[in-house]
Formats: C-alpha cells, structure tokens, sequence
C-alpha cells in the first residue's frame, strides 16, 4: 500500500474532485475500452488546484540543473506558466506546428543554445510526444536530460525514455493513487479492482 503525503492526498483528491480523473466505461484514443480516464486539461478551470500542481512539481524540479523548463503544448502549457510563476523559472514551448510567418519559431520564448531545458507535461503514457518534443528542442541546440508530468500511467513511458538516456519523474504514478482511494474509500474497490486489471493488460 503507497502512503501519499498530506500534499500530495490533497492533490490526489483534488484531481478526483474536479474531475481530472474519471472512472466508468470510457473509449480512448487507440479504440481500447477503459474503465479510467484521465484528463488533466480539466485543470485550469480550477486556480487553487492548479497552484496545488505547480507546488507539487518543485520539490522535483528543485533537485534538476537546467536554465529553463519547456511546457508541452497544449495541456501542459498552463501547468508549466504556474510552475514557472510559483519557482522563478524561465519557460519556453516547442510549438505543435511552426509559424508560416514573421519568426516562423519552432519554440517560443527566450532560449541560448546550449542551455538545458526540462520538459514538463501534465501525463505519461507510452513516451511518443516526448520524443517529438525532445527533437525539436535538440534540434534548436538545447539540451535534455529530465521530463517531469504530474501523473505517469505506468505503460512503458518510463522504460522507454531511459532506454534514450532521458530521466522520467513523476509527481504521482497511477498505482499511488488507486492504492490511496482504495485505502480512503474515495473510489469503490471494483472501479479500483478493474482498473489495476486493464492497466495489468495494456501495459
């Protein structure tokens, strides 16, 4: 049983409360059925929970050497600008396309080559959009070695990234948080029950 902190069960229970994760019968991008949805954009409507999110990112952060951290779009855009606000970090974005026009940046904000960015991003799953994201910053002569998300799905997106030399941290990994509103009763144990199992399956 994983024991979460005060913080991060208030977090916990702050994401399930405003609906950043569900649990039901839901179908996901690849066309799988799933019994949890997790939906982190959800986020920004809601301003305490998401300083409660840029707080629980620094105790990571703090312990990286980097000169600026490098939002995803899009979800992670708001999530990164708190935590920028909250611990004095410069930020920079890789765009999803670049700009046809005037700078035609592949990354906005201010950046040197040579410097080290963080990505952050909001959820990890298999790794994909890290890896894009990873290039185009490579690519403009920065250099990566840390990407930290809020929550890490636990589907192989850890194992990948390291196996490419790039660390992955997670605030909080899916299993922490099934354990936590298991043992608090938040979420009825078959909903817990067959989540553990379709996560187990699809891994």
């Amino acid at each position: 049983m994983t024991q979460l902190d005060t913080h991060l069960s208030l977090l916990a229970d702050g994401l399930l409360s405003a609906g950043c994760i569900k649990f039901g019968d839901f179908t996901l991008k690849s066309g799988l059925k799933s019994p949890i949805y997790i939906d982190l954009r959800q986020i920004i409507s809601h301003p305490k929970l998401l300083a409660e999110v840029a707080q629980a990112y620094l105790p990571i952060i703090s312990n990286l050497q980097f000169s600026r951290l490098a939002g995803l779009p899009y979800a992670a855009i708001p999530i990164a600008t708190a935590i920028s606000l909250a611990g004095n970090y410069p930020m920079i974005y890789p765009r999803k396309e670049a700009k046809s026009y005037g700078t035609k940046a592949e990354i906005e904000g201010e950046y040197h080559a040579g410097e080290t960015a963080v990505i952050i991003d909001d959820l990890a799953t298999t790794g994909g959009s890290k890896f894009e994201a990873i290039e185009k910053l490579t690519g403009a002569g920065l250099v990566v070695k840390d990407v930290v998300v809020l929550v890490d799905r636990q589907s192989g997106a850890k194992e990948l990234l390291e196996q490419a030399g790039f660390n992955l941290h997670a605030v909080l990994t899916i299993s922490a948080l099934l354990d936590y509103w298991e043992s608090t009763g938040r979420v009825e144990k078959d909903k817990i029950e067959g989540t553990r199992k379709f996560l187990k399956q699809n891994k």
